[in-house]
């Protein structure tokens, strides 16, 4: 036995003399490997570990299946002594002296190049055991002077993963008598700094990090190489190219953040290669076979558009008797809404709870119950939570994050023309948000995959059988110091699960609810600023973005331009606004609402700034007007100033006409705010100096014409019913 390292140094001196040849027949066959870890139960972290060996065929044998984990919390305290016995007892069963063991841990560990790398390395080591490597020392630091010095590289041992031969290793262990609660660091550390065992058993360290890296006080070392469609990471400060990567101590996010690169998990080349793995398709099984899904719907503060989510809900492509439903209403400016929704359409699905105002539950304890109706429901697959500010454009959302099959994933929605989503790429020190460096990119679809990152919210996807397990925990949500959302997260990362965020596919945003006023009867028509796109898909004419192309503009009477702008809910909610605030003018020549107080040519009618609307009137008009004006009229540019926006009433009893006039207007849009026949007989408009009358208009289409000089007109009367217009008097 005492020849050994003398006959492996010699084959080592061939190998420099004679590279080519000699250096490959000398090389450890990579089936002498034997890759050993300890996992008591499959952990998302385990199962990564598991692709990345395999990924590189490694061969694994795995210790303390079906065990209790009984070797302590190594976030808060040393431990680990479980694994030391472990592998003393697999030892004693294995007999090739020449097996070379790699010893690592699982959960938080990835392999980033194969077996040949690593043997090649560990020859180029020249010992027979080699051990990690760390900066910081622990578990006590009182050893610090009894480690060895190092010309350069790290000083400290890291008992995570450590590599050699299989009677070396056994040696190593031979003196454990610790309980399963010791720590396994410690162990390792004292045979280390005993200069008799060190040199006994033939120990060193990977100072440089050629085989190991080690996350815990290197992480402003290590960064992603990508080249030649693989991702490695590097130790910049070393420049080495590790073979294993391990999130040791408090840096489990970072090691989450490379698992999305490594191994070569997602690349420029290749873009996501690993996510049409493991999926659970849908597409062969009947309705009636499709998983049970508990969509929790949450209602925290006044939200825009609240109706137009149930809309969408209803569009949902999935089973409508495959879903139960868990309704939560803070809100009782949303009760109308929910009410409609449920009386409407609850019939329609397996089961619904409600939960109002009026039950004073705060925001975690109705998240906690809505997952506990899962939890308890033993036919509940997943649990879908929606918050109701969610805008989920893509109907297929939920079949699209069960096919995924994942633990938790959300289907990744931003904000409109902001980098805001509904997941954080990283935690500052504090558990906080902090920017990844691919946030950007991920966000803006640049890079597109399945990502594993530390904070989800506002709408994902929860496997029931995971509440009944890891989240078996009923107060998920609760925290004294964190937000519900927040404390959920932080309780999921601490039990080990891992959230992905998926933006293969594009699935909608998410409204801003900032300066969501509630003081009107139809308050969402306020929300151009704060939300336009959202505004324009609720009250633009859904054919005005194709007026240019399709030429849709008509022209009935010269220089008169018609073209539809409103859609019906457009049109139904200003005339139910204005209705509802009720102060019509007596549409008498006194006005004192208008500069000089005094009307020419009078109508009954409530002006845009009474209803504090003429700001977004004016954006309207700049947004859907003006680029319609300057293509009709070419070489006129409009800012679309007015004085004079208001709804104008037309009755047969009350005002049923108006006399022929000129607009105080460079040019007048008048829209039709409903319909010839089944709201209001007569009424139209006639130009006079053209003899040309418009006198059937359509809900939510605009006439636009010259004010002054040419287009000389009259509001021909109503006969039956009521009539609403809504009239621009623009750039006065």
């Amino acid at each position: 036995m005492n020849l050994s390292p003398l006959i492996l140094f010699s084959g080592i001196f061939i190998c420099a003399l004679f590279p080519l040849r000699s250096c490959e027949q000398q090389r450890v066959p990579e089936e002498k490997l034997l890759v050993v870890t300890v996992a008591t139960k499959e952990t998302d972290g385990f199962k990564r570990f598991m692709r990345s060996a395999k990924h590189f065929n490694y061969t694994v044998k795995v210790l303390g299946q079906g065990e209790k984990w009984r070797g302590g919390d190594y976030l808060s305290s040393p431990g680990g002594g479980q694994k030391v016995r472990l592998l003393k007892e697999a030892l004693e069963e294995m007999k090739d002296e020449n097996q070379i063991i790699l010893f690592i841990d699982s959960f938080d560990v990835l392999f980033a190049s194969g077996p040949k790398e690593l043997l090649k390395k560990f020859q180029q080591a020249r010992h027979k055991v080699v051990f990690s490597s760390e900066s910081l020392i622990w578990p006590d630091r009182h050893l610090e002077d009894k480690h060895p010095h190092v010309r350069e590289g790290n000083r400290f041992l890291g008992s995570g993963g450590f590599i050699g031969y299989l009677s070396n290793i056994k040696e190593m262990v031979a003196d454990w008598t610790g309980e399963d609660k010791d720590s396994d660091q410690l162990f390792f550390t004292k045979i280390y700094i005993n200069p008799e065992k060190k040199k006994s058993i033939n120990i060193t360290l990977d100072n440089k990090c050629r085989m190991f890296q080690n996350l815990h006080g290197a992480l402003d070392e290590v960064v992603l190489k990508f080249e030649d469609g693989r991702v490695r990471a590097r130790n910049v400060l070393y420049d080495t190219l590790p073979v294993t990567i391990h999130g040791n101590g408090p840096t489990k996010l970072q090691i989450n953040y490379l698992g999305n690169y490594i191994p070569n998990t997602w690349t420029f080349e290749n873009g996501c290669t690993v996510c049409h793995e493991d999926l659970r398709p849908l597409t062969a099984l009947k309705e009636s076979e499709y998983p049970l899904v508990v969509i929790g719907i949450f209602i925290q503060q006044p939200t825009p558009f609240v109706a137009v989510f149930f809309e969408r809900l209803l569009k949902l492509q999935y089973p409508k008797n495959r879903l139960k439903l868990f309704i939560y209403n803070k809100e009782t400016h949303h009760e109308r809404q929910v009410s409609s929704f449920l009386k409407h359409h609850g019939s329609l699905y397996q089961d619904v709870k409600f939960i109002g105002p009026e039950e004073e539950m705060d925001e975690a304890e109705s998240r906690n119950l809505g997952f506990d109706m899962c939890r308890k429901d033993e036919d509940c697959d997943y649990f879908f939570s929606v918050d109701v500010e969610v805008v989920l454009k893509n109907e297929n959302t939920l079949k699209i994050l069960i096919e995924q099959n994942l633990p938790v994933v959300a289907p990744m929605i931003t904000r409109t023309g902001r980098l805001w989503s509904n997941f954080w790429g990283a935690l500052s020190a504090d558990g906080y948000y902090a920017r990844s460096e691919d946030y950007v990119d991920v966000v803006q679809r640049l890079r597109q995959g399945v990502w594993n990152v530390p904070y989800v919210s506002s709408v994902y996807l929860v496997k029931a059988d995971l509440l009944r397990s890891e989240l078996a925990d009923y107060e998920l949500f609760n925290s004294h110091i964190l937000d519900p959302d927040m404390a959920y997260c932080h309780n999921i990362r601490n039990k080990g699960v891992f959230m992905y965020v998926y933006n293969m596919d594009i699935f909608g945003r998410i409204l801003s609810t900032d300066n969501y006023q509630t003081s009107h009867l139809h308050n969402d028509l306020w929300q151009i600023f704060e939300n336009p796109m959202d505004w324009q898909e609720r009250y633009i004419h859904e054919n005005y973005t194709r007026i240019m192309k399709d030429k849709l503009v008509e022209t009935p009477c010269p220089d008169v331009y018609w073209f539809p702008i409103f859609s019906d809910v457009a049109c139904d909610h200003l005339v139910e606004e204005m209705e509802h605030f009720g102060k019509w003018s007596g549409g008498g020549n006194v006005d004192k609402r208008i500069q000089g107080g005094y009307e020419n040519v009078p109508t009954i009618d409530i002006h845009m700034n009474q209803i504090n609307f003429e700001k977004n009137w004016h954006q309207f008009l700049m947004n859907y007007i003006a680029p319609i004006t300057e293509k009709m009229y070419p070489g006129y540019h409009t800012q679309a100033q007015f004085d004079l926006a208001f709804v104008v009433r037309y009755k047969p009893d009350e005002q049923p006409s108006l006399k022929p006039h000129h607009d105080a207007s460079t040019f007048t849009i008048n829209i039709a705010l409903n319909q010839l026949g089944p709201d209001y007989q007569g009424g139209g408009c006639r130009f006079l100096r053209y003899d040309c009358s418009i006198q059937a208009p359509r809900k939510g289409w605009a006439l636009m014409h010259p004010g002054r000089l040419t287009h000389y007109h009259e509001g021909l009367p109503t006969t039956a019913g009521v009539r609403y217009i809504a009239v621009s008097f623009v750039d006065p």
